[in-house]
């Protein structure tokens, strides 16, 4: 009888994971409970992200110590390839936001933001789902193959070819994105006024605004969360393209410092950043809808 082979091309480290998966279970359990505090529902993407890294690496803690189950190793790589497309999302979101709570309703041009202001997030969004779906099937394919499967090599090209595409979308997307909001630092400086200034309670709206209103006047500083976390996206998502580009055999992949160093330790920030400042210290109306008065 032939005996299984391990999923990884390296000895995995247990302290590594588990370190990594306690970590990302602090995140999860503060972004948790500012999500449920400042009754912020948009930031129920940062909750999913920030579990997914955390179930992530609790399987991956598992998986080192049954380095030939398929189901754990394809869970534990699935969810970590996966979760920082959520936290893409999430500043698509925070960016959209910010455009229509800190800037006047007749300075939203395209020449302001390159793009239709009142479709600034669905259009980043839609392409951040097309890149999800296709790097969920190109890992789940990639990860789930072994050198004993029949044609296992074009299974894995396969798989390889369907994440570098939606590897692609994310860079080409999130790439610009980034421009976007980067340039936004200084097209947006002549707009002084707090958020929460240009958009004051009323008392006859309370079923989408906060439990109190922001504490923080100064709305620059979540863009520059906003561009920092996308800058730390880039270098993972870079990183993520070489590794589906080598193959199963390249040098990333075959060495777990690289997943650790230019993953886990990259993506890790951006939720400590957002949770140091998170958005409802600076912006109102973070429901799934904006009010009426504010689009």
């Amino acid at each position: 009888m032939q005996q299984k082979l391990s999923f990884y091309d390296f000895n995995p480290s247990l302290a590594a994971a588990v370190l990594f998966a306690a970590l990302y279970g602090i995140c999860f359990i503060l972004t948790t409970a500012l999500w449920v505090k400042h009754r912020a529902w948009v930031c129920v993407i940062m909750v999913v992200a920030v579990a997914m890294e955390t179930v992530g690496y609790i399987g991956r803690s598992i998986s080192t110590q049954n380095v030939t189950n398929q189901s754990i190793y394809v869970l534990q790589f699935a969810l970590t390839v996966l979760a920082p497309v959520l936290v893409a999302a999430f500043c698509y979101i925070i960016f959209g936001r910010i455009v229509f709570l800190a800037v006047p309703r007749g300075s939203r041009t395209l020449k302001l933001i390159w793009v239709p202001p009142r479709f600034v997030t669905p259009i980043f969004v839609f392409f951040d789902i097309i890149a999800l779906l296709l790097q969920l099937a190109g890992a789940v394919i990639i990860s789930g193959t072994q050198a004993t499967d029949k044609d296992a090599q074009k299974k894995i090209n396969n798989g390889k070819g369907i994440a570098q595409a939606g590897v692609v979308v994310q860079l080409a997307a999130f790439g610009l994105f980034s421009i976007i909001a980067v340039r936004f630092n200084f097209t947006s400086k002549r707009f002084k006024k707090s958020a929460h200034e240009q958009f004051p309670d009323e008392e006859n709206d309370r079923t989408l605004q906060m439990d109190t209103a922001p504490k923080q006047k100064h709305w620059p500083a979540i863009l520059r969360v906003v561009n920092l976390v996308s800058g730390l996206i880039l270098i993972r998502t870079i990183y993520r393209m070489i590794e589906f580009n080598e193959g199963p055999s390249g040098y990333l992949s075959t060495n777990e410092w690289c997943t650790y160093v230019f993953d886990a330790l990259v993506i890790l920030p951006c939720f400590v950043l957002f949770i140091w400042w998170h958005p409802a210290k600076y912006l109102p109306y973070l429901g799934f809808r904006l009010p009426k008065h504010a689009r």
